[in-house]
């Protein structure tokens, strides 16, 4: 059975888009695809290891992974202090590789992790398959912990490029990702796409709305706008609150209901306690992940008002798939991420970014016109089912094993 060994920078029990990918990955490469699946943390996974949740080798199991990690502190100057988490992760890579002889090694962005990889393998003379989910320079950018044309966001870009070209093969998660690569100079060929997707055995049964909890939360009658995840200020939930005053004229029940947390939230409850829609507003906060489904429940129209930005023009986002698997309207911004996952009328409904005003003229259009959207509802499902199932997208990664697998084996020979 082949062995595949992931490098992870977070993982479970840690909550968020990267987590939930990794989970569904590692788990539909255990079912579908019959490999024996583990992974390594860096020193970025900051949660508490879980009491009585150990396999025997150092790995702690979690939801029937085996998750190792790597033990340390991320202090030093900078350049420093990053030099010394990939040594650090590398080693571990190496002490792990010792205890569990794995085939290939399996990188997930970001750089610092394929670096740390990247070592490790040519000092066991194991292959390298190194998955991009987003651009991290452009991440930072987006999150407004950094700049465009910083010699950190330099930095970080020639470091990507050095574990691409080590790597013996490339995987990146939408077609944005793969084209900008191409134009970097890297060979189409070596990149495959694995398509964010949708464990449709945790999505696959949407819950009826729960009456109590919407009369808890003052939803009334609907409809109801909803937004499930992080306030990040790429996400545009300043615009869709800005939205709202002329979403509610149109639409007077019509209510917005954002369940999450972030660095925009301070910005955006002061904002929406200013609004004039401040009565047709309300905050959850985050929510376990076990009950989200029934705040997906409460929602008839989920929105995504991205702004346009390298970021979000590149990567596609995990959160409208969840959203059409649950079975409800989806509204997005226009952007490339977005434009990948959605078409305009037939899944769902999209809007110029960066414009509040667009946005509540396509909101209002959507909420007041409800003949189509039993029908909208189907094919939205229909289209996950047959393009974003992860039982379905996971057979990708068997061609890109076999043929590193067979590189390796070739290279190993000409050695001898």
């Amino acid at each position: 059975m082949t062995r595949i060994l992931h490098v992870l920078d977070h993982s479970l029990p840690l909550q968020s888009g990267y987590t939930f990918r990794t989970r569904a990955i590692l788990k539909a490469q255990e079912e579908v695809l019959g490999l024996d699946v583990r992974a390594v943390t860096g020193l970025r996974h900051y949660a508490p290891p879980v009491p009585d949740a150990t396999d025997g080798q150092g790995a702690e199991v979690l939801d029937g992974l085996h998750l190792w990690r790597t033990s340390g502190d991320l202090n030093g100057a900078p350049g420093l202090r990053e030099w010394r988490e990939v040594r650090k992760l590398a080693d571990r890579i190496e002490a792990v590789a010792q205890i569990w002889r794995p085939d290939v090694l399996h990188a997930h962005s970001p750089a610092l992790c394929g670096m740390a990889a990247l070592r490790a393998g040519r000092r066991l003379g194991i292959p390298l398959v190194y998955e991009i989910r987003a651009f991290w320079e452009d991440a930072a950018v987006g999150n407004g912990t950094g700049s465009a044309g910083s010699w950190r966001y330099w930095l970080t870009r020639q470091l990507e490029n050095r574990v691409i070209a080590g790597a013996a093969a490339v995987v990146t998660i939408c077609d944005g990702l793969k084209a900008d690569l191409i134009a970097r100079g890297v060979a189409a060929q070596r990149i495959t796409v694995m398509p964010n997707g949708v464990d449709l055995a945790l999505f696959g049964a949407p819950l009826p709305r729960d009456p109590a909890l919407a009369e808890q939360l003052g939803l009334g009658t609907g409809p109801v706008i909803g937004f499930l995840g992080s306030f990040y200020p790429y996400e545009g939930l300043d615009d869709l609150i800005a939205a709202m005053p002329a979403i509610v004229a149109a639409q007077p029940d019509a209510r917005l209901l954002l369940v999450g947390g972030g660095p925009a939230e301070s910005a955006l409850r002061a904002q929406a306690l200013a609004s004039p829609a401040a009565a047709a507003i309300r905050f959850v906060g985050r929510v376990p992940h076990h009950e989200v489904d029934r705040y997906y429940a409460a929602t008839d129209v989920v929105c995504y008002p991205r702004k346009a930005m390298r970021l979000t023009d590149l990567v596609t986002p995990l959160k409208p798939l969840e959203a059409m698997a649950q079975g409800k309207l989806v509204a997005a911004s226009s952007v490339g991420g977005h434009r990948e996952l959605i078409e305009q009328g037939v899944t769902g409904t999209l809007f110029a970014p960066d414009d509040p005003a667009a946005l509540a003229t396509a909101m209002a259009g959507l909420l007041g016109d409800r003949a189509g959207w039993d029908e909208r509802r189907r094919v939205a499902r229909a289209f996950v089912e047959r393009a974003h199932d992860w039982g379905c997208n996971v057979r990708r990664y068997h061609p890109v094993y076999q043929t590193v697998l067979a590189m390796d084996a070739v290279t190993t020979t000409i050695a001898a």
